[in-house]
């Protein structure tokens, strides 16, 4: 189960049982596995894409990325992985699906920040 001790106690306070939290823990395990797979799909059909993502070395406000591939894998409520560019790489440390043409990544080292990524500049502004 994924809620700590303080999480636990306080949904044994408004009335969960022990089954009523391993039931919520594992709908959120399945909710994560599915935004991952999303996340995914979505890389896979589109191989360049834009972002609010601030690069140094681009004067774009929306720059474009060719992307390799999203690779990602979770543990209860987390979800992790790599997003491979066409020359670099960034750990991906939560993700989500923003609406059916928009996702936005946390983007770790180098990066360190919420990254809003879609097919077409359009879809972000």
């Amino acid at each position: 189960m994924h809620f700590d001790p303080r999480e636990q106690a306080a949904l044994r306070e408004v009335g969960l049982t022990t089954d009523d939290l391993q039931t919520a823990s594992a709908r959120v395990a399945d909710a994560v596995e599915t935004a991952a797979a999303d996340l995914e799909s979505f890389f896979e059909t589109h191989d360049v894409v834009y972002s609010t993502m601030d690069q140094a070395h681009s004067a774009a406000d929306l720059p474009e990325h060719e992307i390799r591939w999203l690779d990602t894998y979770t543990h209860a409520a987390d979800l992790r992985g790599w997003l491979r560019f066409d020359s670099w790489g960034v750990p991906v440390e939560d993700g989500r699906m923003l609406t059916e043409d928009v996702v936005e990544l946390t983007l770790g080292p180098t990066v360190n920040g919420r990254v809003r990524f879609a097919p077409t500049r359009e879809a972000l502004e």
